[in-house]
Protein backbone atom coordinates (compact mmCIF):
# COMPACT_ATOMS: atom_id res chain seq x y z
CA UNK A 1 0.00 0.00 0.00
CA UNK A 2 1.18 3.51 -0.79
CA UNK A 3 0.84 5.37 2.52
CA UNK A 4 0.94 8.81 0.93
CA UNK A 5 -1.86 7.89 -1.48
CA UNK A 6 -3.80 6.40 1.42
CA UNK A 7 -3.76 9.70 3.26
CA UNK A 8 -4.65 11.85 0.24
CA UNK A 9 -7.47 9.57 -0.91
CA UNK A 10 -5.88 8.00 -3.96
CA UNK A 11 -5.16 4.46 -2.73
CA UNK A 12 -7.19 1.63 -4.29
CA UNK A 13 -5.62 -1.45 -2.73
CA UNK A 14 -5.57 -0.70 0.98
CA UNK A 15 -7.11 -4.13 1.60
CA UNK A 16 -3.85 -5.78 0.57
CA UNK A 17 -2.19 -4.23 3.63
CA UNK A 18 -4.94 -3.70 6.20
CA UNK A 19 -7.11 -6.44 7.65
CA UNK A 20 -6.22 -10.00 8.70
CA UNK A 21 -3.89 -11.73 6.23
CA UNK A 22 -3.45 -15.48 6.46
CA UNK A 23 0.03 -16.82 5.74
CA UNK A 24 1.71 -20.22 6.09
CA UNK A 25 2.24 -20.17 9.85
CA UNK A 26 -0.35 -17.73 11.13
CA UNK A 27 -2.11 -14.44 10.54
CA UNK A 28 -0.88 -10.85 10.34
CA UNK A 29 -3.39 -8.35 11.73
CA UNK A 30 -3.26 -4.65 10.81
CA UNK A 31 -5.64 -1.79 11.49
CA UNK A 32 -5.71 1.99 11.10
CA UNK A 33 -6.61 3.66 14.41
CA UNK A 34 -4.66 6.94 14.80
CA UNK A 35 -6.41 8.19 17.96
CA UNK A 36 -6.25 4.88 19.86
CA UNK A 37 -4.18 4.74 23.05
CA UNK A 38 -3.49 1.06 22.51
CA UNK A 39 -4.95 -1.81 20.47
CA UNK A 40 -5.09 -5.58 21.03
CA UNK A 41 -6.37 -8.55 19.06
CA UNK A 42 -8.86 -10.78 20.87
CA UNK A 43 -10.24 -13.96 19.38
CA UNK A 44 -11.10 -17.59 19.78
CA UNK A 45 -7.45 -18.48 19.09
CA UNK A 46 -6.30 -16.71 22.29
CA UNK A 47 -9.34 -17.39 24.46
CA UNK A 48 -10.58 -13.85 23.82
CA UNK A 49 -7.71 -12.49 25.86
CA UNK A 50 -5.55 -9.66 24.57
CA UNK A 51 -2.62 -10.00 22.20
CA UNK A 52 -1.11 -6.48 22.03
CA UNK A 53 -0.58 -4.80 18.66
CA UNK A 54 2.38 -2.53 17.92
CA UNK A 55 2.38 0.91 16.35
CA UNK A 56 3.99 0.86 12.91
CA UNK A 57 4.94 3.34 10.19
CA UNK A 58 3.89 6.80 11.48
CA UNK A 59 2.18 5.48 14.60
CA UNK A 60 -1.32 5.60 13.15
CA UNK A 61 -1.27 1.95 12.10
CA UNK A 62 -1.20 -1.10 14.39
CA UNK A 63 0.14 -4.57 13.60
CA UNK A 64 0.85 -7.96 15.12
CA UNK A 65 1.63 -11.47 13.88
CA UNK A 66 -0.04 -14.36 15.70
CA UNK A 67 1.42 -17.77 14.78
CA UNK A 68 -0.89 -20.76 14.65
CA UNK A 69 -3.99 -18.82 13.67
CA UNK A 70 -5.75 -20.29 10.65
CA UNK A 71 -8.48 -19.28 8.24
CA UNK A 72 -11.94 -19.37 9.78
CA UNK A 73 -11.32 -18.11 13.31
CA UNK A 74 -13.26 -15.27 14.94
CA UNK A 75 -11.57 -12.11 16.19
CA UNK A 76 -12.02 -8.44 17.08
CA UNK A 77 -9.82 -5.46 17.86
CA UNK A 78 -9.96 -4.12 21.42
CA UNK A 79 -9.39 -0.40 21.00
CA UNK A 80 -8.53 1.69 24.06
CA UNK A 81 -9.23 5.40 24.36
CA UNK A 82 -7.05 7.80 26.33
CA UNK A 83 -9.38 7.61 29.33
CA UNK A 84 -8.70 3.88 29.67
CA UNK A 85 -12.09 2.73 28.36
CA UNK A 86 -12.30 0.41 25.38
CA UNK A 87 -14.68 -1.02 22.78
CA UNK A 88 -14.25 -4.30 20.92
CA UNK A 89 -14.59 -3.54 17.20
CA UNK A 90 -15.02 -5.71 14.14
CA UNK A 91 -12.24 -5.26 11.61
CA UNK A 92 -13.17 -2.60 8.99
CA UNK A 93 -11.15 -4.59 6.43
CA UNK A 94 -12.33 -8.06 7.48
CA UNK A 95 -12.79 -10.49 4.60
CA UNK A 96 -15.47 -12.54 6.36
CA UNK A 97 -17.79 -12.13 9.35
CA UNK A 98 -19.69 -14.11 11.93
CA UNK A 99 -23.35 -14.77 11.10
CA UNK A 100 -25.62 -12.21 12.71
CA UNK A 101 -26.53 -11.66 15.50
CA UNK A 102 -22.86 -12.41 16.12
CA UNK A 103 -20.59 -9.44 15.45
CA UNK A 104 -17.05 -10.85 15.24
CA UNK A 105 -14.82 -10.73 12.20
CA UNK A 106 -13.44 -14.00 10.84
CA UNK A 107 -9.96 -14.68 9.47
CA UNK A 108 -10.35 -15.86 5.92
CA UNK A 109 -8.64 -16.48 2.63
CA UNK A 110 -10.35 -17.60 -0.54
CA UNK A 111 -7.43 -16.96 -2.87
CA UNK A 112 -7.35 -20.67 -3.76
CA UNK A 113 -10.60 -20.25 -5.69
CA UNK A 114 -9.95 -20.37 -9.44
CA UNK A 115 -12.39 -18.60 -11.75
CA UNK A 116 -13.39 -20.21 -15.03
CA UNK A 117 -14.76 -17.13 -16.79
CA UNK A 118 -11.94 -16.23 -19.19
CA UNK A 119 -14.31 -16.28 -22.15
CA UNK A 120 -16.67 -13.87 -20.42
CA UNK A 121 -13.83 -11.58 -19.35
CA UNK A 122 -12.58 -11.54 -22.93
CA UNK A 123 -15.84 -11.16 -24.88
CA UNK A 124 -18.83 -10.81 -22.60
CA UNK A 125 -18.09 -7.57 -20.77
CA UNK A 126 -18.43 -5.20 -23.72
CA UNK A 127 -22.03 -3.92 -23.62
CA UNK A 128 -21.71 -1.01 -26.06
CA UNK A 129 -24.74 -0.92 -28.35
CA UNK A 130 -26.01 -4.15 -26.80
CA UNK A 131 -29.11 -4.83 -24.71
CA UNK A 132 -28.90 -4.63 -20.93
CA UNK A 133 -31.92 -6.14 -19.19
CA UNK A 134 -31.32 -6.24 -15.43
CA UNK A 135 -33.17 -8.36 -12.87
CA UNK A 136 -32.77 -6.75 -9.46
CA UNK A 137 -32.92 -9.20 -6.59
CA UNK A 138 -32.65 -9.45 -2.84
CA UNK A 139 -30.71 -12.64 -2.26
CA UNK A 140 -32.60 -13.87 0.76
CA UNK A 141 -36.19 -13.36 -0.39
CA UNK A 142 -36.36 -14.42 -4.04
CA UNK A 143 -37.03 -17.99 -3.10
CA UNK A 144 -36.65 -19.68 0.29
CA UNK A 145 -36.11 -23.32 1.30
CA UNK A 146 -39.20 -25.30 2.17
CA UNK A 147 -40.50 -25.11 5.71
CA UNK A 148 -39.04 -27.81 7.90
CA UNK A 149 -35.71 -27.80 6.07
CA UNK A 150 -34.13 -25.94 8.95
CA UNK A 151 -32.64 -23.33 6.63
CA UNK A 152 -33.86 -19.76 6.21
CA UNK A 153 -31.97 -18.94 3.03
CA UNK A 154 -30.49 -20.67 0.03
CA UNK A 155 -26.71 -20.40 -0.15
CA UNK A 156 -24.79 -18.62 -2.89
CA UNK A 157 -24.02 -22.00 -4.46
CA UNK A 158 -27.59 -23.25 -4.22
CA UNK A 159 -28.92 -20.02 -5.68
CA UNK A 160 -26.71 -20.43 -8.75
CA UNK A 161 -28.62 -23.58 -9.67
CA UNK A 162 -31.98 -21.92 -9.09
CA UNK A 163 -31.89 -18.40 -10.45
CA UNK A 164 -29.55 -18.74 -13.46
CA UNK A 165 -31.95 -21.04 -15.41
CA UNK A 166 -34.79 -18.68 -14.46
CA UNK A 167 -32.92 -15.63 -15.77
CA UNK A 168 -32.03 -17.32 -19.06
CA UNK A 169 -35.55 -18.62 -19.62
CA UNK A 170 -37.13 -15.29 -18.83
CA UNK A 171 -34.87 -13.06 -20.88
CA UNK A 172 -32.64 -11.27 -18.38
CA UNK A 173 -28.95 -10.95 -19.23
CA UNK A 174 -27.87 -9.12 -16.07
CA UNK A 175 -28.63 -9.53 -12.40
CA UNK A 176 -28.20 -6.79 -9.83
CA UNK A 177 -27.96 -7.94 -6.23
CA UNK A 178 -28.77 -5.65 -3.35
CA UNK A 179 -25.80 -4.96 -1.04
CA UNK A 180 -23.92 -8.08 0.01
CA UNK A 181 -21.37 -6.57 2.37
CA UNK A 182 -21.97 -7.70 5.94
CA UNK A 183 -24.80 -5.93 7.76
CA UNK A 184 -26.56 -6.54 11.09
CA UNK A 185 -30.21 -5.79 10.38
CA UNK A 186 -32.21 -7.86 7.87
CA UNK A 187 -34.65 -4.98 7.41
CA UNK A 188 -31.90 -2.71 6.07
CA UNK A 189 -31.47 -5.04 3.03
CA UNK A 190 -27.72 -4.45 3.31
CA UNK A 191 -27.81 -0.67 2.96
CA UNK A 192 -26.38 -0.03 6.44
CA UNK A 193 -23.18 -2.02 6.43
CA UNK A 194 -20.70 -3.06 9.08
CA UNK A 195 -18.28 -5.22 7.04
CA UNK A 196 -17.47 -3.47 3.78
CA UNK A 197 -15.02 -6.12 2.52
CA UNK A 198 -16.98 -9.06 3.90
CA UNK A 199 -19.65 -10.89 1.84
CA UNK A 200 -22.55 -11.48 4.20
CA UNK A 201 -22.31 -14.88 5.86
CA UNK A 202 -26.09 -15.30 5.61
CA UNK A 203 -25.64 -17.09 2.29
CA UNK A 204 -22.28 -18.81 2.65
CA UNK A 205 -18.57 -18.17 2.38
CA UNK A 206 -16.68 -15.73 0.13
CA UNK A 207 -15.63 -18.48 -2.29
CA UNK A 208 -19.29 -19.50 -2.59
CA UNK A 209 -20.12 -16.00 -3.83
CA UNK A 210 -17.25 -16.27 -6.30
CA UNK A 211 -18.75 -19.55 -7.51
CA UNK A 212 -22.14 -17.87 -7.98
CA UNK A 213 -20.63 -15.09 -10.12
CA UNK A 214 -18.50 -17.60 -12.02
CA UNK A 215 -21.60 -19.62 -12.92
CA UNK A 216 -23.46 -16.49 -14.00
CA UNK A 217 -20.62 -15.62 -16.36
CA UNK A 218 -20.51 -19.18 -17.68
CA UNK A 219 -24.14 -18.64 -18.67
CA UNK A 220 -23.50 -15.18 -20.17
CA UNK A 221 -25.15 -13.28 -17.34
CA UNK A 222 -23.42 -10.21 -15.95
CA UNK A 223 -23.55 -9.44 -12.23
CA UNK A 224 -23.87 -5.96 -10.72
CA UNK A 225 -23.41 -5.21 -7.03
CA UNK A 226 -25.32 -2.53 -5.15
CA UNK A 227 -22.59 -0.47 -3.48
CA UNK A 228 -23.13 2.06 -0.66
CA UNK A 229 -20.40 4.74 -0.45
CA UNK A 230 -22.60 7.26 1.37
CA UNK A 231 -23.40 5.94 4.83
CA UNK A 232 -22.87 3.07 7.27
CA UNK A 233 -24.49 1.48 10.32
CA UNK A 234 -24.39 3.22 13.70
CA UNK A 235 -23.49 0.01 15.57
CA UNK A 236 -20.69 0.74 18.03
CA UNK A 237 -18.82 -2.49 17.30
CA UNK A 238 -18.26 -1.50 13.68
CA UNK A 239 -17.07 1.71 12.00
CA UNK A 240 -18.75 4.26 14.29
CA UNK A 241 -16.20 6.06 16.51
CA UNK A 242 -13.75 3.37 15.49
CA UNK A 243 -10.66 4.65 17.29
CA UNK A 244 -12.60 6.53 19.95
CA UNK A 245 -13.15 9.45 17.60
CA UNK A 246 -15.19 10.09 14.47
CA UNK A 247 -12.68 8.42 12.17
CA UNK A 248 -15.00 7.40 9.32
CA UNK A 249 -17.94 9.74 9.99
CA UNK A 250 -18.38 13.50 10.39
CA UNK A 251 -18.08 14.66 14.01
CA UNK A 252 -20.76 17.31 13.45
CA UNK A 253 -24.21 15.80 13.96
CA UNK A 254 -25.73 18.24 11.43
CA UNK A 255 -23.96 16.38 8.63
CA UNK A 256 -22.86 13.29 10.55
CA UNK A 257 -26.28 11.61 10.46
CA UNK A 258 -28.75 11.38 7.59
CA UNK A 259 -32.44 10.81 6.89
CA UNK A 260 -32.00 7.06 7.41
CA UNK A 261 -30.49 7.58 10.87
CA UNK A 262 -27.13 6.16 9.80
CA UNK A 263 -23.63 7.70 9.82
CA UNK A 264 -22.42 9.65 6.79
CA UNK A 265 -18.93 8.83 5.57
CA UNK A 266 -16.60 11.83 5.88
CA UNK A 267 -15.32 12.15 2.32
CA UNK A 268 -13.10 15.08 3.25
CA UNK A 269 -10.72 12.54 4.84
CA UNK A 270 -8.40 10.87 2.36
CA UNK A 271 -8.25 7.74 4.52
CA UNK A 272 -12.04 7.33 4.18
CA UNK A 273 -11.91 7.81 0.41
CA UNK A 274 -9.12 5.23 0.15
CA UNK A 275 -11.19 2.83 2.26
CA UNK A 276 -14.23 3.15 -0.01
CA UNK A 277 -12.51 3.05 -3.38
CA UNK A 278 -10.35 0.12 -2.22
CA UNK A 279 -13.61 -1.59 -1.30
CA UNK A 280 -15.08 -0.88 -4.73
CA UNK A 281 -12.02 -2.31 -6.49
CA UNK A 282 -11.99 -5.30 -4.13
CA UNK A 283 -15.47 -6.43 -5.16
CA UNK A 284 -14.76 -5.90 -8.85
CA UNK A 285 -11.30 -7.42 -8.95
CA UNK A 286 -11.47 -10.19 -6.39
CA UNK A 287 -15.06 -11.34 -7.04
CA UNK A 288 -15.34 -10.47 -10.75
CA UNK A 289 -18.46 -8.33 -10.38
CA UNK A 290 -19.14 -6.59 -13.69
CA UNK A 291 -20.39 -3.33 -12.28
CA UNK A 292 -21.44 -1.27 -9.30
CA UNK A 293 -24.72 0.50 -8.77
CA UNK A 294 -23.90 3.31 -6.34
CA UNK A 295 -26.68 4.13 -3.95
CA UNK A 296 -27.88 7.65 -3.02
CA UNK A 297 -25.42 9.53 -5.23
CA UNK A 298 -27.49 12.68 -4.71
CA UNK A 299 -26.39 12.61 -1.08
CA UNK A 300 -22.80 12.80 -2.29
CA UNK A 301 -23.42 15.56 -4.79
CA UNK A 302 -25.24 17.81 -2.32
CA UNK A 303 -24.95 18.04 1.45
CA UNK A 304 -27.57 15.62 2.84
CA UNK A 305 -28.97 15.36 -0.70
CA UNK A 306 -30.37 18.89 -0.47
CA UNK A 307 -29.36 21.22 -3.31
CA UNK A 308 -30.27 24.20 -1.12
CA UNK A 309 -27.35 23.29 1.15
CA UNK A 310 -24.90 23.40 -1.75
CA UNK A 311 -22.52 20.97 -3.38
CA UNK A 312 -20.37 18.69 -1.23
CA UNK A 313 -17.09 19.39 -2.97
CA UNK A 314 -15.13 16.75 -1.05
CA UNK A 315 -17.64 14.03 -1.94
CA UNK A 316 -17.67 15.15 -5.58
CA UNK A 317 -13.88 14.92 -5.65
CA UNK A 318 -14.10 11.44 -4.14
CA UNK A 319 -16.60 10.30 -6.79
CA UNK A 320 -14.43 11.57 -9.61
CA UNK A 321 -11.26 10.02 -8.19
CA UNK A 322 -12.94 6.68 -7.55
CA UNK A 323 -14.73 6.40 -10.88
CA UNK A 324 -11.72 7.50 -12.89
CA UNK A 325 -9.43 5.16 -10.93
CA UNK A 326 -11.77 2.20 -11.42
CA UNK A 327 -11.99 2.88 -15.15
CA UNK A 328 -8.20 3.11 -15.45
CA UNK A 329 -7.82 -0.26 -13.77
CA UNK A 330 -10.90 -2.00 -15.21
CA UNK A 331 -11.98 -0.21 -18.42
CA UNK A 332 -15.04 -2.43 -18.97
CA UNK A 333 -16.55 -1.93 -15.52
CA UNK A 334 -20.13 -0.62 -15.53
CA UNK A 335 -20.79 2.23 -13.08
CA UNK A 336 -24.40 3.20 -12.32
CA UNK A 337 -25.54 6.26 -10.38
CA UNK A 338 -28.80 6.13 -8.45
CA UNK A 339 -29.31 9.89 -8.51
CA UNK A 340 -32.53 11.90 -8.50
CA UNK A 341 -30.90 15.33 -8.69
CA UNK A 342 -30.69 17.57 -11.79
CA UNK A 343 -26.90 17.74 -11.48
CA UNK A 344 -25.39 17.81 -14.98
CA UNK A 345 -22.58 15.61 -16.26
CA UNK A 346 -23.15 12.53 -14.12
CA UNK A 347 -22.38 10.24 -17.08
CA UNK A 348 -19.67 12.34 -18.64
CA UNK A 349 -16.06 11.22 -18.30
CA UNK A 350 -14.08 12.87 -15.53
CA UNK A 351 -11.67 14.16 -18.15
CA UNK A 352 -14.60 16.02 -19.70
CA UNK A 353 -15.70 17.58 -16.43
CA UNK A 354 -18.22 14.88 -15.46
CA UNK A 355 -18.53 12.45 -12.56
CA UNK A 356 -17.41 9.44 -14.59
CA UNK A 357 -20.46 7.16 -14.34
CA UNK A 358 -21.56 5.11 -17.33
CA UNK A 359 -25.30 5.31 -16.63
CA UNK A 360 -27.70 7.24 -14.44
CA UNK A 361 -31.02 5.97 -13.14
CA UNK A 362 -33.82 7.96 -14.79
CA UNK A 363 -35.90 8.52 -11.69
CA UNK A 364 -37.74 11.38 -13.40
CA UNK A 365 -39.02 8.98 -16.06
CA UNK A 366 -39.98 6.49 -13.37
CA UNK A 367 -41.91 8.98 -11.24
CA UNK A 368 -43.69 10.65 -14.16
CA UNK A 369 -44.65 7.36 -15.81
CA UNK A 370 -45.96 5.70 -12.66
CA UNK A 371 -47.86 8.86 -11.72
CA UNK A 372 -49.48 8.84 -15.17
CA UNK A 373 -50.61 5.23 -14.83
CA UNK A 374 -51.95 5.84 -11.35
CA UNK A 375 -54.22 8.57 -12.70
CA UNK A 376 -57.66 7.94 -14.18
CA UNK A 377 -58.16 7.81 -17.97
CA UNK A 378 -59.80 11.24 -17.84
CA UNK A 379 -56.86 12.72 -15.95
CA UNK A 380 -54.44 11.23 -18.47
CA UNK A 381 -55.68 13.64 -21.10
CA UNK A 382 -54.43 16.51 -18.96
CA UNK A 383 -51.25 14.66 -18.01
CA UNK A 384 -50.55 13.47 -21.55
CA UNK A 385 -47.14 15.11 -21.78
CA UNK A 386 -45.79 13.42 -18.67
CA UNK A 387 -44.91 10.65 -21.12
CA UNK A 388 -43.32 12.90 -23.72
CA UNK A 389 -41.22 14.94 -21.31
CA UNK A 390 -38.52 12.29 -20.77
CA UNK A 391 -37.36 12.52 -24.39
CA UNK A 392 -36.83 16.27 -24.02
CA UNK A 393 -33.90 15.68 -21.65
CA UNK A 394 -33.00 12.06 -22.41
CA UNK A 395 -29.84 12.77 -24.42
CA UNK A 396 -28.33 14.91 -21.64
CA UNK A 397 -27.13 11.74 -19.88
CA UNK A 398 -26.99 8.00 -20.49
CA UNK A 399 -30.02 6.64 -18.68
CA UNK A 400 -31.30 3.40 -17.22
CA UNK A 401 -35.05 3.00 -16.71
CA UNK A 402 -35.53 1.58 -13.18
CA UNK A 403 -38.45 -0.19 -11.55
CA UNK A 404 -36.55 -1.09 -8.41
CA UNK A 405 -37.28 -2.40 -4.93
CA UNK A 406 -37.79 1.21 -3.80
CA UNK A 407 -41.04 1.32 -5.79
CA UNK A 408 -42.68 -1.73 -4.20
CA UNK A 409 -42.22 -1.14 -0.45
CA UNK A 410 -43.25 1.22 2.35
CA UNK A 411 -46.86 1.64 1.29
CA UNK A 412 -46.05 2.54 -2.31
CA UNK A 413 -47.86 -0.56 -3.72
CA UNK A 414 -46.42 -2.92 -6.33
CA UNK A 415 -46.09 -1.96 -9.99
CA UNK A 416 -49.21 -3.90 -11.00
CA UNK A 417 -51.14 -2.56 -8.03
CA UNK A 418 -50.20 1.01 -8.99
CA UNK A 419 -52.21 0.75 -12.20
CA UNK A 420 -55.45 2.72 -12.00
CA UNK A 421 -58.79 1.02 -11.41
CA UNK A 422 -59.95 -2.38 -10.23
CA UNK A 423 -58.27 -5.78 -10.25
CA UNK A 424 -59.16 -6.88 -13.78
CA UNK A 425 -58.24 -3.51 -15.26
CA UNK A 426 -54.75 -3.49 -13.80
CA UNK A 427 -53.36 -6.29 -15.97
CA UNK A 428 -53.94 -4.78 -19.45
CA UNK A 429 -52.54 -1.48 -18.19
CA UNK A 430 -49.47 -3.17 -16.72
CA UNK A 431 -48.82 -5.00 -19.99
CA UNK A 432 -49.13 -1.79 -22.01
CA UNK A 433 -46.97 0.05 -19.48
CA UNK A 434 -44.17 -2.50 -19.76
CA UNK A 435 -44.23 -2.41 -23.56
CA UNK A 436 -43.88 1.36 -23.33
CA UNK A 437 -40.92 0.92 -20.97
CA UNK A 438 -39.15 -1.58 -23.22
CA UNK A 439 -39.73 0.52 -26.33
CA UNK A 440 -38.44 3.69 -24.64
CA UNK A 441 -34.69 4.30 -25.05
CA UNK A 442 -32.51 3.37 -22.08
CA UNK A 443 -31.24 0.29 -20.26
CA UNK A 444 -33.89 -1.67 -18.32
CA UNK A 445 -34.11 -2.75 -14.68
CA UNK A 446 -36.99 -4.66 -13.11
CA UNK A 447 -37.21 -5.79 -9.50
CA UNK A 448 -38.01 -9.41 -8.73
CA UNK A 449 -41.71 -10.16 -8.42
CA UNK A 450 -42.76 -7.44 -10.85
CA UNK A 451 -42.76 -10.07 -13.59
CA UNK A 452 -45.40 -12.04 -11.66
CA UNK A 453 -47.70 -9.00 -11.38
CA UNK A 454 -47.26 -9.40 -7.65
CA UNK A 455 -49.92 -7.45 -5.76
CA UNK A 456 -48.44 -7.69 -2.26
CA UNK A 457 -45.59 -5.35 -1.38
CA UNK A 458 -42.17 -6.92 -1.14
CA UNK A 459 -40.81 -7.90 2.26
CA UNK A 460 -37.42 -9.30 3.18
CA UNK A 461 -39.27 -11.92 5.27
CA UNK A 462 -40.34 -14.90 3.15
CA UNK A 463 -40.12 -15.18 -0.61
CA UNK A 464 -42.02 -14.05 -3.70
CA UNK A 465 -45.66 -15.07 -4.20
CA UNK A 466 -44.81 -17.90 -6.58
CA UNK A 467 -48.26 -19.43 -6.03
CA UNK A 468 -49.64 -16.59 -8.18
CA UNK A 469 -48.53 -18.58 -11.21
CA UNK A 470 -51.31 -21.04 -10.39
CA UNK A 471 -53.78 -18.32 -11.42
CA UNK A 472 -54.22 -18.01 -15.20
CA UNK A 473 -54.18 -14.19 -15.25
CA UNK A 474 -50.81 -14.08 -13.48
CA UNK A 475 -49.38 -17.00 -15.45
CA UNK A 476 -50.28 -15.20 -18.69
CA UNK A 477 -48.71 -11.97 -17.44
CA UNK A 478 -45.55 -13.90 -16.58
CA UNK A 479 -45.49 -15.32 -20.10
CA UNK A 480 -45.99 -11.82 -21.48
CA UNK A 481 -43.01 -10.48 -19.52
CA UNK A 482 -40.83 -13.38 -20.65
CA UNK A 483 -41.65 -12.80 -24.31
CA UNK A 484 -41.27 -9.02 -24.01
CA UNK A 485 -37.82 -9.51 -22.44
CA UNK A 486 -36.75 -11.79 -25.28
CA UNK A 487 -38.21 -9.37 -27.81
CA UNK A 488 -36.00 -6.66 -26.33
CA UNK A 489 -32.89 -8.84 -26.37
CA UNK A 490 -33.45 -10.03 -29.93
CA UNK A 491 -34.37 -6.78 -31.70
CA UNK A 492 -31.54 -4.27 -32.18
CA UNK A 493 -33.93 -1.41 -32.91
CA UNK A 494 -34.93 -1.50 -29.24
CA UNK A 495 -31.39 -0.90 -27.93
CA UNK A 496 -28.73 -0.33 -30.62
CA UNK A 497 -28.92 3.48 -30.69
CA UNK A 498 -30.39 4.17 -27.27
CA UNK A 499 -28.26 7.26 -26.75
CA UNK A 500 -28.33 8.64 -30.28
CA UNK A 501 -31.24 10.56 -31.73
CA UNK A 502 -31.17 8.40 -34.86
CA UNK A 503 -32.51 5.52 -32.77
CA UNK A 504 -35.79 7.21 -31.81
CA UNK A 505 -38.41 9.26 -33.66
CA UNK A 506 -41.79 10.53 -32.53
CA UNK A 507 -44.46 9.80 -35.13
CA UNK A 508 -47.32 11.29 -33.13
CA UNK A 509 -47.23 12.81 -29.66
CA UNK A 510 -50.27 15.10 -29.92
CA UNK A 511 -53.23 12.80 -29.40
CA UNK A 512 -54.17 14.26 -26.02
CA UNK A 513 -57.86 13.41 -26.25
CA UNK A 514 -57.25 9.83 -27.30
CA UNK A 515 -54.20 9.20 -25.06
CA UNK A 516 -52.49 7.64 -28.08
CA UNK A 517 -48.72 7.77 -28.59
CA UNK A 518 -46.73 6.58 -31.61
CA UNK A 519 -42.98 6.43 -32.13
CA UNK A 520 -40.35 4.45 -33.99
CA UNK A 521 -37.17 2.74 -32.78
CA UNK A 522 -34.55 2.26 -35.45
CA UNK A 523 -31.39 0.33 -36.18
CA UNK A 524 -29.53 -0.69 -39.33
CA UNK A 525 -31.36 -4.04 -39.36
CA UNK A 526 -34.94 -2.95 -38.70
CA UNK A 527 -37.46 -0.33 -37.68
CA UNK A 528 -40.03 -0.98 -34.97
CA UNK A 529 -43.21 1.06 -34.90
CA UNK A 530 -44.67 1.27 -31.39
CA UNK A 531 -48.29 2.34 -30.85
CA UNK A 532 -49.90 2.88 -27.45
CA UNK A 533 -53.47 3.53 -26.37
CA UNK A 534 -53.54 4.41 -22.69
CA UNK A 535 -57.21 5.36 -22.64
CA UNK A 536 -60.08 3.12 -21.51
CA UNK A 537 -61.75 3.30 -24.94
CA UNK A 538 -61.04 1.60 -28.25
CA UNK A 539 -59.36 4.21 -30.41
CA UNK A 540 -59.25 4.36 -34.19
CA UNK A 541 -55.96 5.66 -35.41
CA UNK A 542 -55.13 6.59 -39.00
CA UNK A 543 -51.55 6.10 -40.13
CA UNK A 544 -49.87 6.34 -43.52
CA UNK A 545 -46.60 4.50 -44.10
CA UNK A 546 -44.48 3.96 -47.20
CA UNK A 547 -43.38 0.43 -46.37
CA UNK A 548 -45.08 -2.69 -45.09
CA UNK A 549 -44.85 -3.42 -41.36
CA UNK A 550 -45.54 -6.84 -39.85
CA UNK A 551 -47.00 -7.42 -36.41
CA UNK A 552 -44.28 -8.20 -33.88
CA UNK A 553 -46.04 -8.17 -30.51
CA UNK A 554 -49.24 -6.84 -28.93
CA UNK A 555 -50.16 -6.53 -25.27
CA UNK A 556 -53.83 -7.43 -25.87
CA UNK A 557 -53.15 -10.85 -27.42
CA UNK A 558 -55.29 -13.63 -25.97
CA UNK A 559 -52.22 -15.60 -24.89
CA UNK A 560 -51.30 -12.71 -22.59
CA UNK A 561 -54.77 -12.32 -21.11
CA UNK A 562 -56.15 -9.90 -23.69
CA UNK A 563 -59.21 -10.35 -25.87
CA UNK A 564 -57.91 -9.83 -29.42
CA UNK A 565 -57.09 -12.57 -31.87
CA UNK A 566 -54.09 -11.62 -33.94
CA UNK A 567 -52.77 -13.64 -36.86
CA UNK A 568 -49.58 -13.61 -38.87
CA UNK A 569 -51.48 -11.66 -41.51
CA UNK A 570 -51.81 -8.66 -39.23
CA UNK A 571 -49.72 -5.90 -40.76
CA UNK A 572 -49.71 -2.29 -41.86
CA UNK A 573 -49.72 -1.92 -45.63
CA UNK A 574 -47.76 0.70 -47.54
CA UNK A 575 -49.47 3.83 -48.87
CA UNK A 576 -53.08 4.69 -48.22
CA UNK A 577 -54.63 5.32 -44.84
CA UNK A 578 -54.42 2.39 -42.45
CA UNK A 579 -57.25 2.60 -39.93
CA UNK A 580 -55.98 0.78 -36.88
CA UNK A 581 -58.20 -0.16 -33.98
CA UNK A 582 -56.30 0.10 -30.74
CA UNK A 583 -57.85 -1.73 -27.80
CA UNK A 584 -58.25 0.05 -24.46
CA UNK A 585 -55.00 0.06 -22.49
CA UNK A 586 -52.98 -1.62 -25.23
CA UNK A 587 -49.62 -1.49 -26.97
CA UNK A 588 -48.60 -2.89 -30.36
CA UNK A 589 -45.18 -3.32 -32.00
CA UNK A 590 -44.91 -3.57 -35.78
CA UNK A 591 -41.61 -4.40 -37.45
CA UNK A 592 -40.06 -3.57 -40.80
CA UNK A 593 -36.87 -5.40 -41.70
CA UNK A 594 -34.19 -3.46 -43.54
CA UNK A 595 -34.37 -5.78 -46.54
CA UNK A 596 -38.02 -4.77 -47.04
CA UNK A 597 -36.99 -1.25 -48.01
Amino acid sequence: MDFYNFYIGKEFQAYEFLGAHVWEKGVTFRTFAPAANRVSVIGEFNGWTETPMNRIYDGNFWECDIPGVTSGQMYKYRIYKNDGSFIDHADPYAFYSELRPGTASVTWTSKDYRFHDKEWQKNGKDRKNKPVNIYEMHFGSWKCPEEGSGERWYTYREMAGLIIPYLKKNGYNYIEVMPLCEYPCDESWGYQGTGYFSPTSRYGKPEDLKYFIDQCHKNEIGVILDFVPVHFAVNDYALANYDGTALYEYPNIAVGRNEWGSCNFMHSRGEVCSFLQSCALYWLQEFHFDGLRMDAVGNLIYWQGDSNRGENLSALKFLKTMNQGLKERLPDVMLFAEDSTPYQGVTKAVSEGGLGFDYKWDLGWMNDTLSYFQSSPEQRKEQYHKLTFSMMYFYNEKYLLPLSHDEVVHGKATIAQKMNGGYDGKFPQARAFYMYMYAHPGLKLNFMGNELAQLKEWSEVGDLDWMLLDFPIHEKFHRFMKELNHCYLEHPALYRHDFEDKGFQWIDCHQEEKCVYVFERRSEEETILALFNFSDQTQEYQIRLEEEYDLLMASDMEVYGGNRKYTKKDKILPAGENALKLSPFSAVFYEKKADQE
